[in-house]
């Protein structure tokens, strides 16, 4: 997402003649002029900045605690399978449902690998 970022951002700010100076703020109106799958590209990349994080966080207290097992491997691979979707879905298709389903779907598997860190984390105790 990152390189996909680059590679429709600063593009469609040059064809729309948008100055990197204008683009300081992310509210403000230069962005109304971009093409919506550059904004789309954009908005994804910030949501992988969010609920990811705390994948990210349960991945390195299994790590820390030495709990890797079939269960927590499958939970993980299928939260990056499902975020990966949602990430397609989000900026190639114009419907919302199916980025709405994609989303509640990892978010369930994220909640279950929370619960499982959590059980590991309270019996290796």
């Amino acid at each position: 997402m990152w390189l996909w970022l680059y590679f429709s951002r600063i593009p469609a700010m040059k064809q729309a003649r948008i100055h990197p100076n204008k683009a300081r703020h992310p509210s403000a109106d230069w962005q109304a002029k971009m093409p919506a799958v550059a904004r789309s590209v954009a908005d994804n990349y910030n949501h992988l900045h969010e609920q990811p994080t705390l994948f990210y966080a349960l991945m390195i207290m299994i790590a820390l605690l030495g709990q890797q097992d079939m269960l927590g491997l499958t939970l993980a691979w299928l939260y990056v399978a499902t975020r990966v979707v949602h990430s397609l879905v989000q900026v190639l298709a114009a419907n919302v449902v199916p980025r709405f389903f994609a989303f509640a779907i990892s978010s369930v598997v994220l909640f279950g690998l929370l619960l499982r860190t959590a059980a590991v984390m309270l019996t290796a105790g």
